[in-house]
């Protein structure tokens, strides 16, 4: 179960950085107890963070699909660069999920025997 009104990540607040950066495996386990344990938990993160960027981000180009004049396109062509930058920009939703993971903000629970593995923010 993933409680999905949580999971909407203020992106726009998030100071990350860009760029991969070495981190010390012993931090992942600390939590779990096991580093593959870890690793699930963070892609799971990782695909809810980017499901929900996508869905944001297809909601905004909706807005670009009416038809207007000719004029009007060049303006919504800059506007659509603008935004395409912006998106670009973003950390990537695997940093994302990690900075949550260390800062402690992801809860998660290990399945009962025969049941799916649940997360919730």
């Amino acid at each position: 179960m993933i409680n999905r009104s949580k999971t909407k990540m203020d992106h726009k607040k998030a100071k990350i950085d860009n760029f991969a950066a070495t981190r010390d495996l012993n931090d992942f386990d600390k939590k779990t107890g096991n580093i593959y344990e870890s690793l699930v938990i963070l892609s799971k993160r990782a695909n809810q963070i980017a499901g929900d960027v996508k869905e944001e981000l297809n909601s905004k180009i909706q807005e670009f699909t009416v038809n207007h004049e000719i004029s009007d396109e060049i303006f919504e062509n800059k506007e659509q660069i603008e935004l395409a930058r912006y998106y670009e920009q973003l950390p990537k939703p695997t940093l994302l999920a990690i900075q949550e993971f260390l800062d402690g903000r992801i809860y998660y629970r290990l399945p009962e025997e025969g049941s799916k593995p649940e997360i919730v923010l």
